[in-house]
């Protein structure tokens, strides 16, 4: 089926990394890390073993990017210190399967971890767990952080990623209202589910969706309120947001779209949505209603923010010596000819090797055809690319099946791909996008033909 349409679609994919306690404290002359043998000084210039003077490279932000950056240093050929600073008492962790498998309970918390402790201690890092960063003082290089302790830098990568967008209204600061973002958040989740029975998701994006189908599973009756006129509205054609509001619907859950969050009811506990004159009886409530970039830190220093950390190509922000990668940048797409903001752990992953690699002094630019994807009961969604401009989509396949795709289309080039349980939808349409292919819509809507034809 071939549909073309003026309306453009914007993608801004959910998504999609932390678990060991930290032994960090603070010593009478500065920062140190307890490792199997003597505190060592996290200082610049005092990081390695065998006392060489040579530069410290500090990254803040315990996530994806910052884990491959680290990986990156390494291998490039960093024998500096690395120091990384995490606000979370966890290692890195992988956060998409927050609102998944780890929510519904068949995810361990230890399954979660990116990396072991070992891979860390093989790279030489320092962790500071559970300490943030409050203030960059870019002139003398130093970073001040909550404990009271400084770490001096001679480079600094930012992957402080983004955080939950909060509804402004009436009893916002109930007891049993969440975000989920965060191991905690999930904590304070799973507690409240002792004994609810009904959850109300806001925001049907691609985290209120995954957490109502793992809600479902673990048995509770779920009702998700949308203010647009269909589910993940500003990511998706129609025909997937039909396709899934059925796939919801099937299971039990109750999609109310155009419908806007005025108040939260409850005596100091949730008891009800209040959405103009409707009322929504609910135990427990999980906010999932977008995320914005965390620029606080970058912005309080005077480095450029603009929609996110502003970057170039290389991954480096208005200050040279400071490098930021993942979420919480704006960086320009090679492919797509516009600086756009991504919140992927893909595009995190390679933001992360780009930032090391021009951290080492080794040019490398950041030129790559972003993926998402997000699991629900069954269902896997694969996307590629992003669809932002489209004038054309193609499904190729049938929806009632369980398995098709849909190929967005500007001028007959192929921008994006969404693949529903069809994986070789989502490679081949990832190598198109790439090679900017003008696929013929009327083959490729012809599912009985190889792709490998067209």
């Amino acid at each position: 089926m071939v549909r073309r349409e003026c309306k453009h679609s914007h993608r801004e994919p959910a998504v999609h990394p932390d678990a060991a306690p930290g032994g960090a404290f603070l010593g009478a002359e500065g920062p140190y890390i307890k490792t199997a043998g003597q505190p060592r000084d996290l200082r610049a210039g005092r990081g390695e073993p065998d006392g060489t003077m040579t530069e410290t490279f500090v990254v803040v932000g315990a996530s994806h990017a910052a884990v491959q950056a680290i990986d990156t240093l390494r291998r490039e050929g960093h024998q500096g210190g690395i120091i990384l600073v995490g606000d979370e008492s966890y290692l890195p962790y992988n956060r998409p399967p927050l609102s998944k498998k780890f929510l519904s309970g068949e995810l361990d918390r230890e399954r979660l971890l990116l990396r072991s402790p070992q891979f860390y201690e093989q790279a030489r890092v320092e962790t500071r767990l559970g300490v943030r960063v409050t203030a960059i003082d870019r002139a003398a290089r130093r970073l001040r952080l909550s404990d009271g302790g400084e770490i001096t830098y001679d480079r600094l990568l930012l992957c402080v990623g983004s955080r939950p967008r909060l509804l402004d209204v009436p009893g916002r600061d109930l007891a049993g209202i969440h975000c989920l973002r965060t191991i905690a958040d999930v904590d304070a989740i799973r507690t409240d589910l002792a004994g609810a029975r009904r959850l109300v998701v806001v925001g049907a994006g691609y985290i209120g969706l995954e957490a109502a189908a793992s809600a479902r599973h673990l048995g509770l009756e779920v009702t998700v309120l949308e203010m647009a006129d269909r589910p993940m509205n500003r990511v998706v054609a129609p025909e997937l947001s039909t396709f899934y509001t059925r796939r919801h619907e099937r299971e039990g859950v109750r999609i109310h779209c155009n419908t806007s969050v005025t108040a939260f009811d409850g005596d100091g506990r949730v008891r009800a949505v209040v959405c103009g004159k409707q009322s929504f009886p609910a135990d427990l409530v999980i906010v999932g209603v977008g995320i914005l970039p965390d620029v606080s830190l970058a912005a309080a220093a005077g480095i450029r923010c603009e929609n996110g950390v502003w970057v170039d190509e290389h991954c480096r922000s208005s200050d040279p010596l400071v490098f930021a990668a993942g979420d919480c940048t704006n960086h320009p797409s090679v492919r797509y000819g516009r600086r756009v903001r991504l919140e992927s752990v893909d595009n995190a992953v390679e933001q992360g090797k780009t930032a090391a690699a021009n951290m080492c002094g080794k040019p490398a630019r950041h030129e790559h055809v972003p993926w998402f994807w997000s699991d629900q009961y069954d269902v896997k969604l694969q996307i590629a690319g992003l669809s932002q401009g489209y004038d054309q989509v193609i499904v190729r396949g049938d929806p009632d099946s369980g398995s098709f795709a849909l190929y967005y289309l500007a001028d007959g080039e192929l921008l994006a791909v969404d693949a529903v349980n069809s994986p070789r939808d989502f490679m081949t349409g990832r190598r198109w996008i790439a090679e900017r292919k003008r696929p013929d819509p009327a083959k490729l809507a012809d599912a009985t033909l190889d792709l490998k034809t067209l």
